[in-house]
């Protein structure tokens, strides 16, 4: 039996631009499945494990910036998109995610694969539908309908979001051997029109008034796409204005002009007085570093926050103004309007950050083999064209702290999860021909392992793996590494090398644990292949964080005594 709201669904996406779908085997979203498998226009493709889907659909529209569709079974099934959903809420990604469901009546009767499934997601999407539990009447065909438009511009508006349709559906929900798909060439559209949010006259007379006596501004971008225009504005505003601009990695805002290193020096306290901005003016969503943030919530500085729909995070519990504008308009109207700063603070940074990194430089010609100082070597090799995917603990606080890149840096920082970071980078890789680099720990590489579970081809992808056979993060922590449990409950040592899975799954293969064979391997890690490359870099948990400690406590003392 085919239903055909299913198919003018499956119609109204592909009309409203919609081209990937992940979908995960089942029987109770059989028509579902069928409606994108057999449109024309739809690019299906197949992931058996839920949780990886997610996260592989996740990567694939942060990187396309527009929907793609997820459809599961009922059940537990759509309790498993969880994870990559509330990422994906956090990023501001847009998802369109159809879980089939049983019809309400068979809910909490011991019927096999129910669960409540309305609204199950709760505040980590944007907005919940149910579809109608069936189409006798035409008005449930056009609501239906509705329901599909709204879903979509839902997911597109800013900031964009994921989105969730339950869809309920009674057997028969396989067509017939004989029925055929018709796609309405015209489905019922409901077009999204797009706006600009423009600061009026009155608030910016009310904003140059607030910034006349401010002479410490310090621009602060949080994670975000690369943005060409943004980069040229940020770096006239450090270069004529003499505003201090910092830049986490995933800002990927980084570039000559900015302050890349601040992670190794902010937080020391003999340089706070010298380093306290009378301004924070941010954009863009989180950091990464702790450090950075601690500073800035003692500093005692006033607040802004860029933000297209007027709404911020008090991350630095100082929040004093909200600015409803793009980062575009309100960096170019700061560029004409706002008067040269303090010179001397603008020195002050960038004379820090120019420092740290020649005592970086020093400082790791003199460290034993590791895992941070393998990760320099690796950086080093990798082509600007490759799009770089970090995971999370330990990987990217190692990135954030070697200084600027040039590559595009993506890292699920919305919930900062190790799960799902195997797959994000596999989504990436559906999107383009060009290099796809993970960079992650043994733990969040095992955790995710199903993200290779699949019959899809991969060439361009690269993954560099730091395998110190545990969570070596909690050694970095005071807290967990003072305690007797410290190797049994928090590190989660294991013995697990790549190898086994790399057979599995027919990745080349190559592991190391010195630096003349980590400078060997990467020779021609990055030649075409025609299946993904794995490059094991095998290291003791304990010399790591002896190393880090050493590393940061040449930096602390030099530049305290400058």
């Amino acid at each position: 039996m085919i239903l055909q709201p299913i198919i003018d669904l499956v119609a109204i996406c592909a009309k409203k631009g919609i081209k990937n779908v992940i979908l995960s085997p089942g029987s109770r979203c059989a028509p579902l499945t069928l409606a994108f498998a057999r449109h024309p226009e739809i690019h299906a493709r197949t992931i058996s494990d839920e949780r990886s889907a997610a996260f592989i659909a996740m990567g694939m529209a942060q990187q396309l910036d527009e929907p793609v569709v997820l459809v599961c079974t009922s059940g537990s099934a759509a309790l498993n998109y969880f994870p990559a959903v509330a990422e994906a809420f956090f990023q501001n990604i847009p998802l369109l995610i159809l879980t089939a469901d049983r019809p309400p009546e068979w809910i909490d009767q011991w019927d096999g694969q129910t669960i409540f499934q309305p609204e199950v997601y709760g505040k980590h999407v944007k907005g919940s539908f149910q579809f109608p539990d069936s189409y006798s009447h035409p008005d449930q065909i056009a609501w239906a309908s509705r329901i599909s438009n709204e879903a979509i511009n839902l997911s597109q508006s800013f900031p964009k979001g994921p989105v969730h349709i339950n869809i309920p559906l009674r057997e028969p929900f396989y067509p017939s051997e004989n029925e055929k798909f018709q796609f309405p060439e015209n489905p019922k559209i409901t077009h999204l029109c797009s706006s600009n949010i423009e600061l009026s006259s009155e608030s910016k007379i009310q904003l140059l008034s607030q910034l006349k006596d401010q002479k410490r501004i310090l621009i602060l971008a949080g994670q975000q796409n690369p943005n060409p225009e943004i980069q040229v504005l940020l770096d006239k505003i450090s270069k004529e204005k003499n505003v201090v601009v910092i830049t986490d990695t995933i800002s990927n805002m980084q570039s000559e002009e900015t302050i890349n290193l601040h992670d190794h020096f902010v937080g020391n306290e003999d340089l706070n007085l010298e380093l306290n901005p009378d301004l924070i003016i941010s954009f863009g969503k989180s950091i990464i570093s702790k450090p950075l943030k601690l500073f800035l919530r003692e500093a005692n500085a006033v607040h802004w926050h860029i933000q297209e729909d007027g709404k911020g995070k008090d991350v630095f519990q100082s929040l004093s103004q909200l600015v409803p504008a793009s980062p575009e308009d309100f960096l170019s109207w700061f560029l004409e309007h706002i008067s040269s700063q303090e010179e001397s603070y603008y020195a002050r940074w960038h004379d820090l950050n120019c420092q740290t990194d020649q005592l970086l430089e020093t400082a790791f010609q003199e460290l034993e083999f590791g895992e941070f100082s393998a990760l320099k070597t690796v950086l080093s090799y990798v082509p600007k064209s490759s799009k770089i995917h970090v995971a999370n603990s330990m990987s990217v606080r190692y990135l954030n702290q070697l200084g600027a890149r040039t590559q595009e840096i993506y890292c699920n920082r919305g919930t900062s999860g190790i799960d799902g970071s195997n797959s994000t980078a596999v989504g990436c890789t559906f999107t383009t021909k060009d290099p796809v680099t993970l960079i992650t720990g043994d733990l969040a590489f095992f955790y995710d392992r199903n993200a290779f579970w699949h019959n899809y081809s991969m060439p361009n992808l690269r993954i560099i793996l730091l395998n110190n056979h545990a969570g070596g993060i909690f050694r970095m922590i005071d807290g967990p590494k003072k305690q007797p449990e410290l190797e049994e409950y928090f590190e989660t040592k294991q013995a697990l090398t790549a190898e086994s899975l790399a057979k599995d799954f027919h990745f080349n293969y190559t592991k190391v644990s010195d630096q003349k064979s980590l400078t060997e391997a990467l020779q021609d890690f990055y030649s075409p292949s025609i299946h993904p490359k794995i490059l094991e870099i095998e290291s003791e948990s304990s010399l790591n964080e002896q190393q880090l400690k050493k590393l940061k406590g040449v930096i602390k003392s030099e530049l305290g005594e400058n």
